[in-house]
């Protein structure tokens, strides 16, 4: 066939008008479009259902072409990836392209879907490309869903209390604003109360009589005698009625924070021991420097700088308590990344100072501000509170004067600080009013015994009521 083909192509025929009568002499019943040659005359091609019967063809002949020709594998995969390309764009704008969605952006590899929580703008409302329109709530931090260009919002397609997930379409942004009206949901009812009549007088009087005859019927029958309230005894408790309790549903940040809680009860042996601290010389070292601490460095000294330092120096002391269970090992970090936990109108987060024995005073300080910062906006990332080998909670900003921290997996150790209080204390055999705070450390007894938990908080202690130690690394 090949050969048949190939002499009437060098005898003078057509190339194209030879190819169209090879192919319908293989199979007459495929179906074939027409293309017009160079030589005016029309050429037909196989449809794809028909490529199959080619496919011993070196080339496809094609008009135009007589040297040069195009193999057929690649007219095939041109076709298919253009069929790719226009399905792929439909996801993201409509046919005309003036509509354009906002979708979930991607949250982190720990985290697969959220809880739509709030939407920022109306349907209506004149957006810019990046602006916020809606917040994802997750099981750590929350996250914005903006919008991909400047646009006028034209529908929300997700309803707040939604779970969606990366790639879930949320709004639909009209680049163009057109047929897109501001909507006011509220007003829209007040006006339909306001626009509907009020029946006529006559037309109420007269469905008064109606509504009693039709309630004598049910008047005649005879009412069953209700049962007798059961008597309530002297024991028995009187609860207040449920019309005055509200129920209402935890929020994801919420949930995943009483899951860890639990999990860190039933997994650690937590054991929690405790010593107090004189705050006397650290507090005459902050307020004798606090005026050049803050010309210098733009930033207030406060005392989480100096138990952040005392709790480095500990560490290093006691490498034990910065190690962590893991199955039948134990792992030995080499580095000090101390977690601090700050408290939120949504819940308790718990940002991470990274490579904390490198830093100095003014940059734990500036650290702790930034992160406490972003935590009570709700800008903090899932990176900024990642990792962790050590935590430490003060508790003391509240007025906690006493409590038993609970370990944050999956560290093996907390330590909490509570309020200073000025306390009768014995100083050379006198008895006089010194600034107190109780320290507390809670560790996995699986791991630390009360040794080294003792030695650590002593280590804390030291350095605390004489800050020259770090100085001298004494």
């Amino acid at each position: 066939m090949l050969g048949a083909l190939r002499r009437k192509v060098v005898s003078g025929g057509s190339s194209a008008s030879v190819l169209g009568k090879s192919l319908q002499a293989i199979r007459p019943g495929v179906s074939a479009s027409r293309v017009p040659s160079n030589a005016g005359k029309e050429m037909l091609l196989p449809q794809p259902r028909g490529i199959a019967h080619v496919r011993n063809f070196s080339h496809l002949v094609l008009p135009g072409c007589s040297a040069g020709l195009t193999k057929t594998s690649d007219v095939i995969s041109s076709i298919q990836s253009e069929a790719v390309m226009q399905k792929s764009c439909r996801a993201f704008s409509s046919g005309d392209g003036d509509l354009v969605d906002a979708v979930v952006p991607f949250m982190a590899e720990s985290i697969t879907d959220g809880t739509l929580a709030t939407f920022l703008k109306k349907p209506g409302d004149t957006v810019a490309a990046d602006e916020p329109i809606a917040q994802i709530e997750t099981d750590k931090v929350t996250i914005d869903v903006v919008s991909p260009q400047n646009g006028v919002i034209k529908e929300y397609v997700a309803k707040e209390g939604d779970t969606v997930e990366p790639g879930t379409r949320i709004a639909v942004i009209s680049k163009s604003a057109e047929g897109v009206a501001p909507a006011a949901p509220s007003e829209k009812k007040s006006e339909k109360a306001a626009s509907k009549p009020f029946p006529p007088a006559e037309t109420v009087k007269e469905d008064k009589p109606k509504a009693k005859v039709e309630a004598s019927p049910a008047a005649e029958k005879p009412k069953a005698p209700s049962p007798p309230p059961p008597k309530r005894t002297a024991t028995e408790p009187v609860l207040p009625p449920k019309e005055r309790e509200r129920r209402v549903p935890m929020t994801r940040l919420r949930k995943r924070v009483a899951t860890r809680l639990k999990d860190s009860q039933n997994t650690f042996a937590m054991l929690t021991t405790f010593n107090e601290v004189d705050m006397t010389n650290l507090m005459k070292l902050r307020s004798d420097y606090k005026d050049a601490f803050v010309e210098k460095h733009g930033v207030k000294l406060g005392f989480m700088s100096g138990f952040v330092k005392a709790a480095v120096s500990a560490l290093q002391h006691q490498p034990i308590v910065n190690a962590v269970i893991d199955g039948d090992d134990i792992i030995y970090r080499d580095y000090i990344d101390i977690s601090i936990a700050v408290g939120t109108p949504k819940g308790l987060v718990v940002p991470v100072i990274r490579d904390a024995e490198t830093m100095n005073f003014a940059e734990i300080e500036k650290t702790i501000n930034t992160l406490a910062k972003k935590a009570n906006d709700g800008t903090i990332s899932i990176d900024e509170m990642a990792g962790g080998s050590f935590t430490i909670s003060n508790g003391g900003v509240y007025g906690s004067l006493l409590s038993t921290p609970i370990i944050n997996p999956p560290q093996s150790a907390i330590m909490g600080m509570h309020s200073i209080v000025s306390r009768p204390m014995v100083v050379g055999g006198n008895i006089v009013p010194r600034p107190m705070m109780y320290i507390a450390l809670t560790y996995d007894h699986r791991l630390i015994d009360g040794r080294e938990a003792v030695f650590f908080l002593r280590r804390i202690k030291d350095v605390v009521e004489d800050p020259r130690r770090l100085l001298l690394d004494v």
